[in-house]
């Protein structure tokens, strides 16, 4: 599957432009973590595009993602990436044993999280956002209060990383991308 197949997939798929900006933060989290970690970004990024392509179809823990899976699957994708799309939901039971895998669980609850945080802020930027605040943000459970805290905490401690750390490298991997994501764009612009 080639970047382009993925985007198209995901346009398939999903109609909603925000779930379309979530599948491109993940994306660029998913390319960064690989660039950092020495791993093939094109295949860490294509695993990030892809893993909520079928939410909008299927958005219950019964078929997310594992009828995605099944359209992977009969669509040629190789099992390899099935099984990361399918590890980055913990309902599914599939083990997240590959770092690839690990790491699209780590940063996929931060993305979300983090867009959150930078639209409340009156620039509406990652810029200068400190993992001090998104921490404090994060015990506000009326904030953002679909993100699951426990997966963002747990995915952290699975790469073996403090959170702040993780908040850290997860902010500098996005700010680059930010105007693609819907952020640093405010109505005075």
């Amino acid at each position: 599957m080639t970047r382009q197949q993925a985007w198209d997939l995901v346009c398939e798929f999903i109609a909603n432009d925000s779930l379309r900006k979530h599948a491109l933060a993940v994306e660029a989290a998913m390319r960064g973590s690989a660039r950092l970690a020495g791993e093939d970004e094109e295949r860490w990024g294509l695993v990030g595009l892809i893993h909520d392509f079928d939410w909008e179809i299927h958005p219950t823990l019964e078929g997310h993602p594992q009828k995605g899976a099944d359209i992977l699957r009969s669509r040629g994708v190789d099992e390899e990436t099935v099984k990361a799309v399918l590890s980055h939901a913990s309902h599914t039971g599939v083990p997240r044993e590959a770092a690839l895998e690990r790491t699209l669980f780590a940063v996929d609850e931060l993305c979300g999280f983090l867009i959150a945080c930078a639209l409340v802020r009156p620039n509406r930027t990652l810029q200068g956002l400190a993992a001090s605040s998104v921490r404090k943000k994060l015990k506000q459970k009326a904030f953002a209060a679909s993100v699951s805290r426990e997966d963002i905490e747990v995915g952290a401690r699975e790469l073996g990383v403090d959170l702040g750390e993780h908040v850290d490298r997860l902010i500098l991997i996005l700010t680059p991308v930010e105007r693609t994501l819907g952020l640093g764009i405010t109505d005075a612009h």
